[in-house]
């Protein structure tokens, strides 16, 4: 039996989830399915876990704040010809309990019992703490 696995990965150039949001929509319609992607250089050695469930929790400043779900994983060739990885996600951005991460580069992997727990959904849509407060309420155990 396949278990789960997420993705983790810095979402760079945003502030908020509401930029991620705005970037995903604007980019979308570029795809025939209008879902959002995520193109990365590696192709996931863990996928049967990852398309079993899995997700990617977005890291903003240094605390991760959303996930979306895996809807699949595509080929796709670059500008220059590379071959890379389209990460296809749900285009419904889930916010996180904070969780504090430092800086890595590519994307990590993510296990189910390490991964922040969802938000209720009427927190939502509450105006998102300071990335520096999130933080540092995490690190003392109070997300």
């Amino acid at each position: 039996m396949v278990g789960t696995v997420h993705l983790l990965k810095l979402c760079v150039g945003a502030q908020a989830v509401e930029d991620l949001a705005a970037w995903q929509d604007a980019r979308r319609k570029t795809w025939p399915d209008n879902l959002p992607r995520h193109i990365t250089r590696m192709w996931p050695k863990r996928e049967g876990e990852i398309l079993n469930g899995g997700a990617l929790f977005w890291v903003f400043k240094g605390v991760i704040l959303a996930r979306q779900s895996i809807k699949g994983l595509e080929e796709v060739r670059g500008e220059d010809g590379i071959l890379r990885c389209a990460i296809v996600l749900d285009p419904e951005i889930v916010r996180t309990e904070p969780a504090p991460r430092r800086p890595f580069q590519g994307w990590r992997y993510l296990t189910v019992e390490d991964a922040p727990r969802d938000l209720p959904k009427s927190r939502g849509v509450e105006e998102a703490l300071p990335p520096e407060l999130a933080r540092a309420l995490a690190d003392i155990g109070l997300r």
